[in-house]
């Protein structure tokens, strides 16, 4: 299958060219050993079943071994070898930090307590995701986030989006799973639904030796996905796992199995932005529940493109995953997160998208045009808000937003009269 550039290639070769090792983590399936075959010069597979005991076995003695090879030498699922960690620091170290040593790959976090140094200063971490529709080639590309944060006179008026209402959804079913790209759409849609499968049948014991239930690990992602874009309480998405009788789960356990699925980069909630601009009984601070992907959503419930196309108001909370999935992509670069805004009195942006350097933009999902104008006044009235605030706190005051963005299902990208861009999705790259 014909290689499709990521935008993770760019950060990996600038990492390598600082760091003697960069670590690739995400999802499994996301092509992270794919994008780092394509700059390594030796791979090691340590899943490969034909040698996976004899590398477990030097891996025991002398980890070092697993290390020879042309550089930048690839180790993939590092993480079934947690000494491998340790083993790669040292021969940083040993040639005096020398970069572009080693890149190592994982589908999975690996608990502190089980490697002796953090790696600070020799081994670099790098997130990759999903593909985002820039990267799978459905987005236009006529946008580009990194421009519109740093170019104030940067003009998006015209740009055109080639996807629909009904394309948006077939690609939120698919998914930005690299292997679904040559399936049809039916035989696309059963790729999310095996890793749903894989995960609960497989992964959620395997991550750390710990044997959980399928059944509770595939219902709590199921209700996760009933409360996909909420501010769900944990009491409630607890209560509808156990809510059928056949399953009995306390908190503590809950817990367990959710930090479980956000260790596999299945669950990836998303906090509260808090300014100071409410008082702080007025804003809410519930993660808003999310996953890496919105076909994991899609797959968990049951439902396809079809159905989706007569739920619209249900697609809205699968598209609002999209753009989280999308946003992140294309400003991974940066360093930045995604927060969510919402108070007691309905005020809310649905997302807030912040960089390292401080700048940010606050963001309303909609997949139809019917919403733009109550979304655009949300955005605008949070500004005035902050500049309301800004007047009497001058010594310490809050950061204006540099942009107010609706990002829609739409067909073209215009800026209003007040300054807010609607952007369609499909318009989006880096």
């Amino acid at each position: 299958m014909r290689y499709l550039p990521r935008v993770a290639d760019t950060m990996l070769q600038e990492r390598l060219e600082a760091f003697g090792a960069v670590l690739i983590e995400g999802p499994k399936w996301t092509g992270k050993t794919t994008t780092a075959e394509q700059q390594a010069k030796s791979v090691i597979k340590l899943q490969d079943p034909d040698k996976r005991d004899e590398y477990l076995a030097t891996a025991a003695t002398m980890p070092s071994l697993l290390l020879k090879g042309k550089q930048p030498r690839l180790i993939d699922e590092w993480q079934d070898v947690p000494t491998l960690w340790d083993a790669v620091r040292t021969s940083v170290d040993n040639t005096g930090g020398a970069p572009g040593q080693y890149i190592l790959t994982g589908s999975n976090t690996v608990d502190r307590d089980r490697i002796y140094h953090t790696g600070t200063g020799r081994i670099t971490r790098m997130r990759m995701y999903p593909m985002s529709l820039w990267e799978s080639k459905e987005s236009s590309g006529e946008v580009s986030v990194h421009e519109l944060f740093d170019n104030p006179d940067y003009n998006i008026d015209g740009a055109s989006s080639g996807l629909d209402i009904p394309k948006l959804i077939k690609a939120a079913c698919r998914g930005g799973w690299p292997a679904t790209l040559q399936l049809n759409d039916k035989a696309s849609q059963l790729i999310a639904k095996d890793y749903v499968n894989s995960v609960c049948d497989n992964d959620i014991s395997t991550i750390d030796r710990k044997q959980r239930n399928p059944k509770v690990a595939r219902q709590i992602i199921r209700s996760y996905a009933r409360n996909i874009s909420t501010l769900a309480k944990k009491t409630s998405i607890l209560a509808d796992v156990t809510a059928s009788g056949d399953i009995t789960l306390s908190m503590d356990t809950f817990d367990d199995y959710v930090r479980a699925l956000e260790k596999l980069f299945v669950i990836q909630d998303i906090d509260a932005w808090c300014p100071a601009i409410r008082s702080k009984t007025a804003i809410r601070s519930i993660p808003k529940r999310c996953f890496s992907d919105p076909s994991i959503a899609v797959a968990a419930m049951g439902v396809n493109a079809e159905a989706l196309e007569t739920q619209l108001k249900t697609f809205g909370f699968i598209f609002e995953q999209m753009c989280v999935r999308d946003l992140k992509a294309y400003t991974a670069d940066f360093n930045s997160h995604i927060s969510y805004y919402r108070d007691r009195y309905g005020l809310e942006a649905d997302l807030v998208l912040h960089l390292e350097d401080g700048r940010y933009a606050l963001i309303e999902c909609k997949v139809g045009s019917r919403e733009i104008e109550e979304g655009a006044e949300h955005l605008l009235k949070i500004k005035r808000l902050i500049q309301e605030y800004n007047k009497t706190e001058k010594q310490v005051p809050l950061r204006e937003p540099n942009l107010l963005i609706i990002l829609t299902g739409g067909s073209m990208a215009y800026t209003r009269p007040d300054g807010v861009k609607v952007i369609p999705l499909a318009c989006l790259k880096d």
